[in-house]
């Protein structure tokens, strides 16, 4: 198994939500345009305009790049920024979540469909009602229960969203103050909606309080993703300065959930995004980091590697670049 290489070398890729479909591998990953531009703290060297989907028959074999998916020059909302997607089935339709900027530069989520998971996605005029920020991660429940998970700090907008409309300039949680969470919504039977208004997460510690927005080793950042292993539902997520992938654990889909370790230590380059997935009765961890690149923040590459849980339920730390 080619683990902890990079899946493609010919475009550079980020943010790998993986799912099996049909008992193949899809990995829908965000695609970063090289420049020359600087980094700031709002995101602005992320640049993406399309999506490729990725696949592969097993983990041992070939990764394909089956070519652009969608490109937002199809999507009539859209002004720039495509980040980090995802992708879920039902009823025989596949459903793709992107997130991307409006023309008031505000970001939203939007949906487009299509027959096959490699695309083309048609999308749909306008983003999703009452969708926010960025990185939505869609969670099929065991009753046929779909739910979306979305927010990101700073750039991504997460805390112009507190009031439940947009504040371009709202307060940031600080100090011992409650740390922001992921918003969360049910989605409706047609996948382009949501059943209910999107309401935060809240990420408890080890004696039920909030984490606090000074906890930045444990906080949430962005990048949410959700998985149930052996009836119980963990949130992993990124913590963005710290650069880990922490995780939480609750008997609900929608919390509160509670605080229980790293899953992986800080790779190579600023921003760290994963997915986590099942194949044949092991787990993976799919991410990121910008080896191709020797570090630069907006020429990432997608890799993957096996994930181990221990007998209490708890997630083996991955440490990157050590030899399991």
């Amino acid at each position: 198994m080619e683990e902890r290489r990079p899946l493609v070398r010919h475009i550079f890729t980020a943010d790998p939500s993986a799912h099996v479909f049909g008992g193949k591998i899809y990995i829908y990953p965000s695609h970063d345009i090289p420049h020359d531009g600087p980094d700031d703290d709002e995101g602005g060297e992320y640049l993406m305009e399309d999506y490729h989907v990725l696949s592969m028959d097993s983990p041992e074999a070939e990764c394909i790049d089956n070519g652009e998916a969608l490109h937002m020059k199809d999507v009539p909302w859209v002004a720039k920024q495509m980040w980090a997607p995802d992708c879920e089935c039902k009823d025989g339709k596949y459903y793709l979540y992107f997130p991307a900027k409006d023309r008031e530069g505000v970001f939203h989520i939007g949906a487009a469909v299509s027959d096959s998971p490699i695309g083309p996605f048609k999308a749909e005029d306008s983003w999703i009602e009452g969708s926010m920020s960025i990185d939505p991660a869609v969670f099929r429940d065991d009753d046929g229960r779909y739910y979306m998970y979305a927010g990101g700090l700073w750039g991504g907008q997460l805390e112009r969203w507190q009031t439940g409309s947009y504040e371009p300039h709202p307060h940031q949680p600080e100090g011992d103050e409650p740390a922001l969470g992921p918003f969360f919504a049910e989605m409706a039977d047609d996948m382009k909606s949501f059943r209910e208004k999107p309401r935060m997460i809240t990420i408890l510690d080890e004696e039920g309080q909030p984490l606090k927005a000074e906890d930045e080793e444990r906080r949430y950042f962005e990048g949410p993703w959700m998985h149930k292993y052996d009836g119980t539902y963990y949130l992993s997520y990124s913590t963005g300065t710290t650069h880990y992938i922490c995780y939480a654990a609750s008997d609900r889909p929608e919390g509160p959930f509670t605080y229980r370790g790293r899953i992986l230590e800080p790779v190579l380059g600023w921003t760290t995004h994963h997915s986590i997935m099942e194949y044949e009765g092991k787990w993976y961890l799919f991410y990121h980091d910008c080896e191709i690149s020797n570090g630069i923040n907006h020429r990432r590459n997608v890799k993957f590697t096996q994930l181990h849980y221990n007998a209490d339920g708890t997630i083996r730390t991955i440490y990157p670049y050590e030899e399991e």
